[in-house]
């Protein structure tokens, strides 16, 4: 039986409702997922010597509870669903209901013990929000810039329309960010920190800081794992397959691609990697996806040792 100086909390998490069990008890409790239902949480875990709250990850109907916990200074992880199905498969828990999921999640928080996520400020959280819906919109502009050339001629206007309106938010949103990045010192610092690297602009140095909070804190190897930049084995017995990358975080990964365009041809070791790449007759994707490697790692140590970037030193004739 968990007792109140060493509570594990699970919360499976839907569009309408938050079903909440604590680990090592029977009790499981629904509340609406919305300020009220978040409210009573808060107050039926504030009496618990919390060491852990593990949030189900389902593509933000997550995000108001992991926000006010953070706002609160509450130990919050987001846990990934299929890494909690993989436990219950593999400790013999095959059925699946919204309260045994969430028995699951507090059983995972307990036997697992992910990383809580570090408290953030109100501002921290909307310059993420705000982030978060620049990438959407983004991804949105893409689509609908692939479709106007397969649309038909009737629709053309009307996609172009929606681009140009994408455009504008996406600049006017970009205003934003810039403006709250300089309301916030440590913020502002490390996003000049990662712009002084030749092909990295400003929103790209923010996007990242804002997606991948553990720059800086892990070795080059996980980081680009986390970015879903890191080849991994496909052998099986004689069989030796091509290393793929896959998962992890693709807003990364698209703002890396795009500062890495233009690193090829400003940023001397990036430039140097390419070529280097491309001579071999390695395809353009393997060699981008390199330099994006190279540049996330570039980034990883200029944070880790807090530095800005330096130029390679001349190789003397």
């Amino acid at each position: 039986m968990t007792t109140p100086n060493d509570a594990y909390v699970g919360i499976d998490v839907g569009k309408t409702w938050l079903d909440v069990a604590l680990w090592g008890n029977n009790a499981v409790w629904r509340v609406s997922n919305d300020d009220e239902g978040v409210a009573e949480i808060m107050a039926r875990v504030a009496a618990l010597g919390l060491q852990l709250i593990a949030v189900e990850a389902t593509g933000g109907y997550e995000q108001l509870v992991v926000q006010t916990m953070l706002l609160n200074s509450l130990p919050v992880a987001v846990v990934n669903p299929t890494r909690v199905r993989a436990l219950s498969k593999a400790t013999g828990k095959l059925a699946k209901t919204d309260v045994i999921d969430a028995r699951l999640i507090a059983e995972y928080a307990f036997k697992i013990q992910p990383e809580a996520l570090a408290p953030k400020e109100a501002q921290e959280i909307r310059l993420n929000a705000l982030v978060t819906r620049r990438e959407q919109l983004v991804e949105m502009r893409t689509a609908e810039q692939n479709r106007l050339g397969t649309a038909h001629n009737s629709m053309q206007v009307d996609i172009r329309e929606h681009i140009e309106w994408m455009n504008a938010r996406i600049q006017e949103l970009e205003v934003e960010i810039n403006g709250l990045v300089d309301s916030l010192p440590e913020w502002r610092k490390q996003a000049e920190r990662l712009d002084s690297i030749p092909g990295v602009g400003k929103i790209t140095a923010v996007t990242v800081l804002a997606e991948m909070p553990e720059l800086g804190q892990l070795n080059r190897q996980k980081i680009a794992a986390l970015a879903g930049l890191a080849p991994f084995n496909r052998d099986s017995g004689q069989k030796r397959g091509k290393r793929r990358i896959f998962g992890g975080r693709k807003g990364i990964r698209r703002v890396l691609y795009m500062a890495c365009l233009s690193a090829t041809k400003c940023n001397p070791v990036i430039r140097s990697l390419y070529l280097r790449l491309t001579k071999k007759g390695k395809l353009f994707k393997v060699a981008i996806t390199a330099c994006m490697r190279k540049m996330l790692t570039i980034m990883n140590a200029m944070t880790r040792d807090q530095v800005n970037w330096r130029p390679p030193e001349p190789i003397p004739n």
